[in-house]
């Protein structure tokens, strides 16, 4: 059995929910690849008929979903109702991704007359989608990155169905959306496959559905470790898939001094925000600032600290991921670190941590590179760009890198920008890392360890194409060239 939890109490909240069990699990695999049959070949307005409905179906039921899940995560009736708003953006832009054919691009390539290597056949090279996709739910979002989360949405405008492992943080709120998208597809008169949910405690159902042969995919937000443990189990298989995990990440600030006589205290501000927002609790919170010894740097930690200790964040999403916050920043204390806000474990919502280092005491203890997941920011003090350089390269692959001082070009600046690019999945050249916007030119993933496959993202459009296979079709038939990309 599972039990689900106030995250402002700690106590029981709701019923006991059942472990999915091997018979149950097997039945959602088998009814998602037979969906999958039919899926793969629908056209554009059949994918965005059912995303927009999706989207419509969560928004009218946005009072019950915001309250449950309110009570799950502790994170508050206005940040909530924009994740169920962004949830919704997320699940129409798929669809019009998939009504304008996103999904079925593909490069007609004519034939060349005369002998190789000039002359060739016809060819047409296409996109296919892979198969059933096991998704597996994320702890901070119950909603954007949970069953109908940019995973799920991305999957199905591509042709793929989906069977949704739920988090345990936030059950019922997840076993109201499944019921409420379930609902939504039978309503639209489609197969009760396309989307499937399981739950279960630790790894024994993940591992179970990631290892199923008929699993085609992984999508995975959430813990290094957790993910690590997926793509491993995912890679055993007798056929390996793809797993496309986004993991732990520290999410750089390097600024120049004159960058932050610049920013003065209206950039103090914004960065203490940024730290604590949400109790730290997302995947791009500003984990380490990295500062050159300067007056300016120097005045800008002392007015962090300042602008730091007033702020209380909000209680942390469960007793494990508060223990995991304790454990990490003694960890660093232990390792060297100095700290200048720091109260140890005494009150269910942690106070804002920041504390200080110097860059070869940095990069020389391992445990300094670690995420520490929630309202905490380790400072690193660098003597050169050079030493500048040396940290980042240490810690080797993150989502995002902020670079604040970059307006004028030098030499100097080109280097950070080319350290910041090397390690980043995303580079910002102004405000901060939290905030990931659902868009085009989004790259929402990096080197590892901030995801296991750097070349792709899990947020904005181009999500749609890791769950799509290129195919080139040589002397193609006239019925088959004439559906422009469209699988039969």
């Amino acid at each position: 059995m599972l039990q689900s939890f106030n995250a402002r109490t700690g106590e029981v909240f709701g019923n006991d929910v059942l472990v999915t069990s091997s018979s149950e699990l097997e039945t959602a695999i088998q009814k998602a690849h037979h969906a999958y049959a039919d899926w793969q070949s629908s056209d554009g307005e059949t994918r965005a008929k059912l995303l927009n409905a999706l989207a419509d179906a969560i928004e009218g039921d946005r009072e019950n979903l915001v309250k449950l899940a309110d009570t799950e995560t502790g994170l508050g009736l206005p940040r909530l109702n924009g994740e169920l708003d962004r949830t919704a953006f997320q699940l129409r832009r798929f669809a019009t991704l998939a009504k304008n054919g996103g999904a079925f691009v593909f490069t007609d390539d004519p034939a060349v007359a005369g002998g190789p290597p000039v002359g060739h056949p016809p060819m047409m090279r296409v996109r296919v989608p892979l198969g059933p996709v096991a998704m597996f739910s994320a702890s901070n979002f119950p909603f954007a990155f949970s069953v109908l989360g940019g995973d799920t949405a991305s999957a199905l405008a591509a042709g793929c169905t989906v069977v949704v492992k739920a988090h345990s943080g936030h059950l019922h709120t997840s076993a109201r959306v499944y019921d409420v998208a379930s609902k939504a597809i039978q309503a639209q008169g489609m197969d009760e496959g396309l989307l499937q949910m399981v739950q279960g405690a630790g790894n024994q159902v993940g591992v179970a559905l990631i290892q199923h042969p008929l699993i085609a995919a992984g999508a995975f937000t959430g813990s290094t470790r957790g993910g690590a443990a997926l793509r491993d189990a995912a890679r055993a298989r007798p056929r390996p898939i793809p797993f496309y995990g986004e993991l732990g990440s520290v999410n750089p600030v390097i600024a120049t001094p004159a960058a932050l006589k610049k920013g003065g205290d209206a950039l103090v501000q914004t960065l203490a925000g940024s730290i604590t927002l949400g109790c730290g609790q997302f995947c791009t919170n500003p984990g380490l600032l990295v500062l050159q010894r300067s007056d300016e740097s120097t005045n800008f930690v002392l007015a962090l600290v300042e602008a730091l200790k007033p702020l209380k964040p909000h209680a942390m999403l469960t007793k494990a991921m508060r223990s995991a916050l304790d454990q990490g920043t003694a960890a660093q204390i232990e390792a060297g670190a100095k700290p200048l806000l720091y109260t140890p474990v005494d009150e269910v919502c942690p106070n804002p941590y920041l504390a200080e280092v110097d860059a070869k005491t940095f990069i020389s203890q391992s445990q300094l590179h670690e995420e520490v997941f929630g309202p905490a920011t380790l400072i690193v003090w660098t003597d050169s760009v050079a030493q500048t350089l040396e940290v980042l390269n240490t810690v080797g692959g993150t989502l995002t890198v902020t670079f604040w001082g970059a307006e004028e070009e030098s030499a100097d600046v080109q280097k950070l920008v080319r350290g910041a690019t090397a390690i980043a999945g995303r580079v910002l050249f102004a405000g901060v890392p939290t905030g990931v916007a659902v868009t085009a030119a989004q790259q929402h993933g990096g080197p590892w360890p901030s995801s296991t496959e750097p070349m792709t993202t899990s947020v904005g459009d181009a999500a749609l194409d890791r769950f799509l296979r290129p195919v080139s079709l040589q002397d193609t038939p006239e019925w088959l060239k004439n559906r422009e990309g469209r699988p039969c």
